[in-house]
């Protein structure tokens, strides 16, 4: 996947002093957008958002703690709160203050923007949201990766995956069809599906086991429901990983649910599986919920200050 080169390359420094590498694309000024990728990724998965949204929005993304090149964190700097810390210190480093934009996460990162549902500087800045292909609680228990019926056994099973040390090695044929089954729909096509192993075959071993316990455990009903910016729901129907009945849960429970859209054929790899409408949610959003200069949103409606 091609991508624009980026404008602006910085580190933030979270809470903890964890540094956060992110990537400042298009023009200052520009209508913003910030996103926020899931487990075993980096900034290459929005690639396609990227070379969309830069012609005339400014794209922050960045690299979750211990993913692409963020470093990994110390001991005990693995959590949901440290999802939270960092999002809020990406938001400090790169918006004015009180400057709003449009957030969309993907998986874990969609559960970070659920984990700062309560933070300030999320308050502070998000104008909407898109949840894409991500759930907020019971995600072993509802995964569907392990072909049998659901128990005991399927629990402890998912578990062990979530957690395996056993490294990844290169990217092969057979290591590109296991990660098509488990992550991404059956008629995905061969590029995306390359793509998307050379991502995931990237992450630092280290990250991936210490972010699978927390997802394992994760709990974060009460942050959906603390989620109170207008929010959109993206899920594939073929999703394996996080089924759409974690969409449908989220789209009940959110304060403001701007609507489920169900992907049929689609995996849990919905911004590389389908660029497009990914892409055209976030515009949406941020034509709906964005000011541009002379006016302001109130309740979605556009007014002229």
């Amino acid at each position: 996947m091609s991508r624009p080169l980026p404008v602006r390359e910085l580190m933030a420094v979270s809470a903890d002093g964890s540094r956060i590498h992110v990537e400042v694309h298009g023009q200052d000024g520009a209508p913003a957008v910030v996103l926020s990728h899931g487990w075993t990724c980096n900034t290459r998965f929005w690639d396609a958002q990227i070379r969309d949204l830069a012609v005339d929005h400014r794209v922050i993304a960045y690299d979750q703690r211990g993913h692409g090149t963020s470093p990994s964190a110390g001991r005990g700097g693995y959590t949901t709160e440290a999802l939270a810390d960092d999002l809020e210190a990406v938001l400090a480093a790169t918006l004015a203050p009180g400057e709003k934009a449009v957030l969309a996460g993907h998986s874990m990162g969609g559960m970070t923007i659920m984990s700062a549902s309560r933070r300030a500087g999320l308050r502070e800045h998000a104008a909407a949201a898109l949840l894409c292909s991500t759930g907020s609680s019971r995600l072993i228990a509802e995964s569907l990766v392990v072909p049998m019926r659901p128990g005991a056994v399927r629990t402890r099973m998912t578990r062990a995956i979530l957690g395996a040390r056993a490294p990844l090695g290169p990217v092969t044929p057979v290591s590109r069809r296991i990660l098509k089954y488990g992550t991404m729909g059956a008629g995905s096509a061969p590029d995306r599906v390359d793509a998307c192993a050379r991502i995931v075959h990237a992450c630092p071993r280290a990250a991936r086991v210490a972010w699978g316990h927390v997802l394992a455990d994760l709990d974060l009903d009460e942050g959906v429901r603390e989620l109170r910016v207008p929010t959109a729901v993206i899920a594939g129907t073929d999703d394996r990983l996080t089924p759409p009945v974690h969409a449908r849960a989220l789209a009940a429970a959110l304060p403001d649910c701007l609507g489920l859209t169900e992907l049929t054929g689609m995996g849990h790899m919905t911004p590389v599986e389908a660029p497009e409408t990914v892409t055209a949610k976030i515009r949406e959003l941020v034509t709906t919920y964005l000011p541009v200069r002379g006016t302001t949103h109130i309740d979605g409606k556009e007014e002229v200050v």
